[in-house]
């Protein structure tokens, strides 16, 4: 019996992002697309670009998607591999956090909302652990009819686009450098 990967190991795996040039009807992605091609990314790729939020700052996985496509000058990203990277990048950081890895090394998963700012229950620890990790970047939620959600999410939206920010790199001490 093999052994089940890790999320730390998915997400180290070495799977390159590719293009879809003709995106088959009723597959996620067609309507979106509009005849257009689409990018299936990886998981590094999208943790990568997880990591360039700072403190405060919150996009939806609409807006990750956008990142992803603008990045591919493609017409979209997948719906369904961009949702699933992000919870293998998510699963990943707390792995890496139950090893010891301090917060402020681990790549910030909790800053991306689902769409209409609301938190993402199926992330690791569920709404409860996200809304914890926003509260200590000084972002407010609520609850509303469709779940705890962040009110103004657009007001912490990143100035500057995603893709064309430099990687982060974070210090032993959680400095941005």
């Amino acid at each position: 019996m093999t052994k089940r990967k890790s999320a730390r190991e998915r997400l180290a795996d070495g799977r390159q992002p590719h293009i879809v040039d003709r995106i088959p009807p009723g597959a996620p992605g067609y309507r979106e697309a509009n005849g257009g091609r689409m990018v299936v990314s990886s998981p590094s790729e999208v943790d990568d670009l997880v990591r360039r939020l700072h403190p405060g700052e919150l996009i939806t996985l609409g807006d990750l998607r956008a990142a992803l496509a603008r990045r591919h000058a493609v017409a979209v990203a997948c719906p369904v591999s961009t949702a699933i990277f992000l919870n293998i990048s998510a699963r990943a950081a707390e792995e890496a956090r139950a090893l010891g890895e301090n917060l402020d090394q681990l790549t910030p998963w909790w800053r991306v909302l689902s769409t209409g700012g609301f938190l993402n229950p199926r992330f690791p620890g569920g709404v409860d652990l996200q809304a914890v990790r926003l509260a200590a970047e000084g972002v407010k939620t609520s609850s509303l009819k469709g779940g705890p959600a962040v009110l103004n999410f657009e007001q912490h939206r990143p100035e500057d686009p995603l893709e064309a920010r430099p990687t982060e790199t974070r210090a032993p001490d959680g400095i941005h450098r």
